[in-house]
């Protein structure tokens, strides 16, 4: 499927897993599309991947917790059929529900949520319509248990992998398919963004370029679920045998609550 015609939508790409997810179209020569509010850091890997691998990019700088920005992302590449999609912006924040300011959760819920949805959408019917193209939904582990000072973000990790996972039946024969990706701990700023210090949920991080090329394979195989790390499925084996108040007692210590 590589090829210089080829172009692959990623969202998030100016740090972590999007970028490094970046990092592997590129080698494969696809042409790239990289979205996130860091303009500066997505021409700088523009220039680079543009450099090292002779493809073409092209740098489009959103906050997509605006609820315009999905639709005018794909109205500005109407000339670029996208024959991947990677969804992977997304962000976390450690805080009582209630404690938390409403406009910061509900930005965490367009961001996550309603941006991949429309994106999805959007991008999904050209896609169908050539009966080509695959859409990587990145999820996460967080995905299989409630997490109690993190409620926000892991139910939205929940949406994420539930939707994907529907979609990827729903599309199967029409040659687009559909990957749930569930990394769990990653070395990434995520943490650090997400203010939730040193816990223990950050003691087993996998590189982000490990988890990356999981992702990356995964999608390209048209798998329908993948989790980064023998260790990591084994954990979310273990939560989604559990019930929910047993893995949100223990989601909450992980915490630091």
């Amino acid at each position: 499927m590589a090829g210089n015609n080829q172009w692959a939508l990623i969202t998030g790409a100016s740090a972590g897993i999007g970028l490094e997810m970046a990092k592997l179209f590129a080698a494969d020569h696809f042409n790239l599309v990289l979205v996130a509010r860091n303009q500066a850091r997505l021409k700088q890997l523009a220039g680079d991947l543009e450099k090292r691998h002779r493809i073409s990019t092209r740098v489009e700088p959103k906050d997509l917790a605006r609820s315009q920005a999905a639709q005018e992302l794909f109205d500005a590449l109407r000339d670029r059929p996208v024959s991947i999609l990677v969804n992977n912006a997304g962000f976390g924040w450690r805080r009582a529900f209630a404690d938390g300011e409403l406009c910061r959760w509900l930005d965490m819920m367009h961001v996550n949520m309603d941006a991949l949805v429309q994106l999805t959408h959007l991008f999904a019917q050209p896609m169908r319509a050539r009966r080509e193209g695959r859409i990587c939904n990145v999820a996460s582990t967080a995905a299989f248990q409630p997490g109690p000072l993190t409620a926000i973000y892991f139910a939205t990790k929940a949406f994420v992998y539930s939707f994907s996972v529907a979609l990827a039946d729903e599309l199967a024969g029409t040659g687009v398919t559909v990957t749930a990706f569930c990394p769990g701990g990653t070395e990434t700023e995520f943490f650090e963004r997400a203010e939730m210090g040193t816990g223990a949920h950050r003691m087993y991080m996998m590189p982000a370029d490990r988890v990356a090329k999981i992702g990356y394979r995964a999608l390209m195989k048209g798998k329908p679920i993948a989790t980064a790390g023998l260790l990591n499925q084994v954990s979310s084996s273990i939560a989604k045998c559990l019930p929910s108040r047993i893995t949100a007692t223990i989601v909450r210590k992980m915490n630091g609550g």
